[in-house]
């Protein structure tokens, strides 16, 4: 399984972005894809998840209502939209393969990408 995340970037508080996270390999419909993110000095922290048949989602609480996590209809990527932005919500943001979307601990997780840097200024 290979992951390979795009889209972060510079972008002010209140702006938007869409992350990527393009999968190839031994991918099935079982599994989850979480989305978890990591600033400089604090533990990795999760963010969000979507089952690859995209029927379950599961968010920390500190981004529900702001980002939105989708599949594409090919099921071969996953994106994270997020909105209203905030500079907290600056880190390095990480996609990773796991078995449930309800999972939010990373030792969960067994596949990472390589992560995609979002920053955000106030």
């Amino acid at each position: 399984v290979q992951l390979v995340e795009s889209g972060g970037g510079l972008v002010q508080a209140g702006g938007s972005l869409r992350l990527s996270c393009a999968a190839s390999g031994r991918i099935f419909s079982a599994y989850a894809i979480g989305w978890f993110r990591q600033a400089p000095g604090k533990e990795r922290e999760f963010v969000a998840a979507i089952s690859w048949s995209g029927g379950s989602t599961n968010y920390v609480d500190s981004v529900k209502g702001r980002f939105i996590a989708s599949t594409d209809n090919a099921k071969t990527t996953v994106y994270l939209q997020m909105n209203s932005l905030k500079p907290e919500d600056t880190a390095l943001y990480y996609c990773a393969k796991g078995g449930k979307a309800y999972y939010s601990d990373y030792d969960l997780y067994d596949y990472w990408g390589q992560g995609t840097q979002v920053t955000v200024s106030s």
